[in-house]
């Protein structure tokens, strides 16, 4: 890992925490191998084991360094463990390829209760698929075992997969990413101060951090441009900020650099020849401690060793190697040796830097050393080191904004580590690529994609500049094979490997990082292998075959990859979660499916347009083959087939989608493939279907007709007001529907047709069943009293039909005292909740039914276009509409009825029969004076309080209206058939008058109740009725006299609403109820009629002249006079003197 890894960090925190431990006086003895008492800094604190330590402290603080450092090793050996939390891991100490392969196969758990069918069909599939291709390709497939007792129902997660490193030949010394960071922060301030930039001035601010960040992010352009002092020293702070130098590593590398350069003569140097600089004059009394002194001076003689590595002559690396073990070896070099004899061995070998740096370089190339071939191991990591660098220490996976000046401060080195153009944008674009696979910043894939463009663009006609790239030799590692590559090839070859690990299984990679699967595609197909080490960039535009080979090869692997992990997948799932495994392999495929259209087709189709005909054929084909064995047998829709089927359908839905997008999307007019053979999903399941719908209906009848009859007809609660056997009623319907909708299944008109039968048939068996208890008005009338001219007689066929009267009367109380007015209102109440739920049961039907797909019989036209072949639901068609316009219509119009029906019923039922003793027999009972309606009215109103709490809002002012009519008829009642204790005078008028504007007033309740308008339209009969009171009684006879109306001796005497004022029946009722003694005598002569004081209260008269008068009466109480003069007053007397002659 690079030198802003969180490894790094990680070393240096132990090393850290190691030195403070180690130096806190825990330790009271340190032990060498050899025996004898050793120093922390001798410690190489990196390879010593920490839980050694720390058992060292607890059994008497002595640490032997090399039982510590043995210890270390070992336990590298063994697996990190320390954030797995599952006990499902385990290690193995013994050799696998020894101990042979595993079982391809873990036992399956043992479950209980589970069904043989379920384990027997999954076992079937996973045969099958173990036997059959993954795809049509051939490639083979089935359940991959080797894995699956570690897989779960969660999600696969991918795994980081770090970019191979370039394998530059290894460093023989050993030096750590600090120890390269800090010597190629070195080469970087030497090749600033040879190039002229003043680097021994420090800055004025005081650093409080070794990791001072101020100045970091200064503005662009500010570097170079400005040659003042203060822009020099804020560049190089910035620099030292981020290679993450201290201070006083800083202050003593350009001191000692100046003091170097004041002695060389200015031109080309070397790597060797600044350590040597650095290491002239250099003393324990320089740095804070004896351990810092110690790691520099190693690390300087750690680069010299790499640089002379090379030597051809063995006598020459001999005598370099004691010369460094001098320099290494502090007591000697520090305590024995004088300045003469350390500035001898400096000189020894300077001597042998300046024979090297002497020799030309290999190829020729303008200002190529001898060091840029034989050191270039080492001269890549250092310039390596100086591009990371460029990246934010704080955000890593943000460029600093200086970054631009900062890179042309690192062309300075390019002479020094033998860096070219070429060379330096395939290091940076690798750079940038490895920082981006480390934080998966976009933004840094995108500058590494233009940078590696460049490396293409970069190509020189000079040959030697090729032929010393191509010396740069690394090692490859592909397969069992090892390849030698060079340096851009092999940073080529890197990205390459690493793309294409990613690529070939992108639906496991990219599932939550889809922002990044266009870029990591572009990298790979511009990093991609032609013609042997040759390596070509791609366009992103470019559908070339190279491209379309490659794109091709990554969609076919990625989705036999995915298929196979689905399998292995589906295997535990299935028992776990004990559905067929069909059915969750249909779902896991259609996930894949969808993610394909929507995520990666978008982007595989710029290079290989036949991407998600490739895909949905592929995928289409691998469920289809063991799809089909089970199809073969599916008779029922049982539990099995509900689970399979839907999700076999939603599949192939995603599938075709994916096809004919990728057919439209390229303009493409194919037609669906031979291999694309539909599964005929809607061919099997209609008749499975509507056998279904049809065995419902008996079903839902039975449930609805019981919940009828458990309906005690009262409030489900004060909000609720309506009856809990509606409620009970939709609920069994909107079940229905869900079980139906839940299949997931394509329908047709026919089953719609069979679905709305049920509904019409169940929501109108109920309406019938809440107006079928009720009784017919008539019946809640009460007796009129016979008019004084009526006389009683005895006729076989009355008196017959007045028994059977009596035995109706019977079963109509008991029907009535069942039918209270608050239950009444309950069953209004429930009229209107189902008036409301038609509409939402209709609306929701509608938009179930459009998510249903129609029956797709498979058998598309190889011919036919895709825009026919595709699957259309026109659920705005007329037959559909007229069907639901049909069912729910109809629905409407029966409630509706059944709503007006209750409410005349309620009204006429609270007036008179609720009120009947209060209200109606005690209104101007023995006088108008003594009986006012203002003494009665108290009693309406607490029934309208009653009935309008347990009425819903909706149909409040309804049923007041019914009310305020059937009282206003009761009004009525009271003035033409009181009966003989209720006689009206002139007088009495005006208070029926005052009496009637108070019941007005009384409905319309100061502006809360009816309109006004309605009550006075609904008052004006009881206006006019009083107005013929008023009048004389020489006018009403005349009226009478005049009337065109014929008796109808057939008709009924009581049609309460729907009187006259012109009629006979009314204006001798008028008569009959005057105080008048005209009128009395007209109807004595006329008629014969008793005075009223010969007339009882219970109905049965003193005396009659004849009873057959009565009875023709009582046939005839509202007969009616013609129009014509044909027909007159005399006729009716003449048929009345008939009547009684007989």
């Amino acid at each position: 890992m690079e030198a802003y890894s969180l490894l790094e960090r990680y070393r240096l925190d132990r090393r850290k925490l190691l030195e403070f431990i180690l130096s806190s006086g825990l330790i009271r003895e340190f032990r060498s191998p050899s025996g004898s008492d050793t120093s922390i800094s001798d410690i190489n604190l990196d390879f010593i084991s920490t839980d050694y330590v720390l058992q060292s402290i607890q059994s008497g603080g002595v640490l032997d360094v090399s039982l510590a450092t043995k210890k270390f090793y070992e336990e590298s050996a063994l697996p990190i463990t320390m954030d797995l939390h599952s006990r499902d891991f385990y290690f193995l100490l013994t050799d696998p390829e020894s101990s042979g392969s595993p079982p391809r196969r873990p036992p399956p758990p043992v479950l209980a209760n589970y069904s043989d069918n379920q384990r027997s069909s999954t076992s079937n599939l996973c045969d099958h698929s173990a036997g059959q291709g993954v795809a049509v390709s051939g490639v083979e497939s089935g359940v991959n075992y080797a894995n699956a007792a570690a897989m779960s129902s969660e999600p696969v997660q991918s795994v980081d997969v770090d970019v191979p490193e370039l394998d530059l030949p290894s460093l023989h010394t050993g030096l750590l990413d600090d120890d390269l960071r800090e010597s190629a922060y070195e080469a970087c301030l030497a090749c600033m101060m040879f190039s002229g930039i003043d680097i021994s001035i420090q800055s004025r601010k005081k650093e409080k951090n070794p990791k001072f960040l101020s100045g970091l992010k200064s503005k662009k352009g500010k570097y170079l441009q400005s040659q003042s002092p203060e822009r020099h020293v804020e560049f190089l702070d910035t620099i030292r900020a981020q290679m993450q130098i201290s201070a006083a590593m800083d202050a003593f590398a350009r001191r000692h650099l100046v003091q170097f350069a004041s002695v060389k003569a200015w031109g080309q140097i070397s790597v060797p020849e600044i350590s040597l600089g650095l290491l002239n004059g250099t003393f324990r009394s320089d740095f804070p401690s004896v351990k810092s002194y110690t790691h520099w001076k190693n690390r300087q003689a750690d680069v010299l060793e790499e640089y002379f590595c090379s030597a051809n002559n063995m006598t020459d690396k001999q005598k370099i190697g004691l010369l460094l073990a001098k320099i290494r070896n502090s007591e000697e070099w520090d305590n024995k040796m004088s300045p003469s004899e350390r500035s001898e061995i400096l000189l020894a070998l300077k001597q042998y830097v300046s024979v090297l740096s002497s020799k030309p370089g290999r190829f020729g190339v303008r200002g190529e050393t001898y060091y840029w071939s034989s050191g270039y191991h080492l001269n890549i990591r250092l310039y390596m080191k100086l591009l990371f660098g460029l990246f934010d220490i704080l955000e890593d996976g943000q460029l600093i904004e200086g970054a631009d000046e900062l890179l042309k401060i690192l062309k300075l080195t390019w002479p020094l580590l033998g860096i070219t153009l070429k060379l330096h944008c395939a290091l940076y674009g690798w750079v940038l690529f490895k920082q981006f696979v480390r934080t998966e910043e976009t933004i840094l894939l995108e500058c590494a994609i233009r940078v590696m463009q460049k490396v293409q663009f970069s190509e020189t006609s000079d040959r030697k500049e090729d032929e010393y790239i191509c010396s740069l030799m690394c090692s490859t590692a592909s397969g069992s094979c090892e390849h030698k590559l060079n340096l851009v090839h092999s940073i080529f070859f890197s990205i390459s490997s690493w793309c294409e690990i990613k690529l070939q299984d992108y639906h496991l990679h990219f599932t939550k990082k889809s922002s990044l699967f266009k870029g990591v595609l572009s990298m790979a197909l511009g990093t991609c292998k032609v013609d042997g080490n040759n390596f070509e960039f791609i366009e992103s535009d470019d559908s070339g075959e190279i491209a379309s080979r490659k794109v091709r090869s990554y969609v076919d692997r990625s989705l036999e990859a995915a298929c196979k992990r689905v399998m292995d997948k589906i295997y535990f799932g299935s028992e776990i979660d004990r559905t067929h495994p069909l059915a969750l392999l249909a779902s896991e495929l259609r996930i894949i499916a969808e993610r394909e259209l929507s995520m990666y087709y978008p982007v595989l189709h710029h290079w290989y347009p036949e991407a998600g005909i490739v895909a949905s054929i592929k995928l289409h084909c691998f469920y289809g083959e063991r799809l089909r064995p089970f199809l073969q047998g599916v008779s029922c829709l049982s539990e099995e087939v509900r689970a399979v089927l839907p999700a076999a359908n939603e599949l192939e839905n995603c599938l075709t989608d994916l096809y004919c997008s990728a057919c439209q999307e390229n303009g493409l007019t194919l037609m669906f493939s031979e291999e694309f053979i539909h599964y005929q999903i809607g061919e099997i399941s209609r008749p499975l279907i509507l056998d279904w719908i049809i065995a419902q209906h008996e079903r839902v009848m039975e449930w609805t007709g019981r919940a009828f009859d458990l309906e005690d007809w009262e409030p489900l609660s004060h909000q609720q007001k309506q009856a809990a056997s509606a409620v009970e009623v939709f609920r069994i319907i909107e079940e229905t529907l869900d079980q139906l909708f839940e299949l997931r299944l394509p329908m047709d008109i026919t089953h719609l047709q069979a679905l709305l039968s049920i509904i019409f048939h169940t929501l109108d068996a109920y309406l019938q069943k809440v107006t079928s208890e009720l009784v017919g008005k008539q019946n809640l009338y009460p007796p009129m009293p016979p008019l004084t001219h009526y006389r009683e007689t005895t006729f076989p066929i009355v008196k017959k039909k007045l028994v059977e009267s009596t035995v109706l009367e019977d079963e109509v109380n008991n029907r009535l005292n069942e039918l209270t007015t608050s239950k009444l209102c309950i069953r209004l109440n429930t009229l209107q909740y189902i008036q409301k739920q038609i509409s939402v049961l209709e609306e929701g039907i509608r938009k179930s039914w459009a998510f249903a797909g129609p029956i797709d019989n498979g058998e598309h036209s190889r011919q036919e276009s895709l825009e026919t072949s595709g699957r259309i639901l026109d659920t705005c068609s007329e037959s559909v509409d007229e069907l639901f316009a049909a069912t729910f219509d109809c629905i409407r119009d029966t409630a509706a009825h059944a709503i007006r029906s209750i409410c005349e019923f309620i009204g006429v039922r609270v007036v008179f029969w609720d009120l009947r003793k209060s209200f109606l027999y005690r209104l101007y009972l023995g006088g108008v004076e003594s009986a006012r309606l203002d003494s009665l009215l108290s009693h309406l109103d607490t029934a309208l309080n009653r009935v309008c709490s347990m009425i819903d809002d909706a149909l409040r002012d309804r049923v007041v209206s019914s009310i305020f009519r059937a009282a206003l008829e009761g009004y009525v009642w009271v003035l033409l058939d009181g009966g003989p204790s209720r006689a009206f005078s002139d007088l009495d008028v005006p208070m029926m008058e005052d009496d009637l504007n108070m019941l007005k007033d009384l409905f319309v309740a100061d502006g809360e109740g009816l309109p006004r308008t309605l009550v006075g339209e609904e008052a004006k009969f009881a206006h006019q009725l009083l107005s013929l009171f008023s009048l004389q009684a020489e006018s009403v006879i005349q009226l009478l006299m005049s009337s065109s109306e014929h008796i109808s001796v057939g008709l009924d005497a009581h049609k309460y609403g729907n009187r006259c004022l012109g009629d006979a029946d009314t204006l001798i009722r008028i008569l009959c109820h005057k105080k008048d003694r005209e009128a009395s005598k007209f109807l004595k002569e006329q008629y014969k009629l008793p005075a009223s004081s010969e007339y009882n209260e219970d109905g049965v008269e003193s005396t009659f002249k004849s009873a057959l008068v009565t009875d023709f009466l009582k046939r005839s109480a509202s007969a009616r006079w013609s129009d014509k003069g044909h027909s007159s007053f005399k006729s009716i007397k003449k048929k009345l003197h008939e009547a009684t002659g007989r």
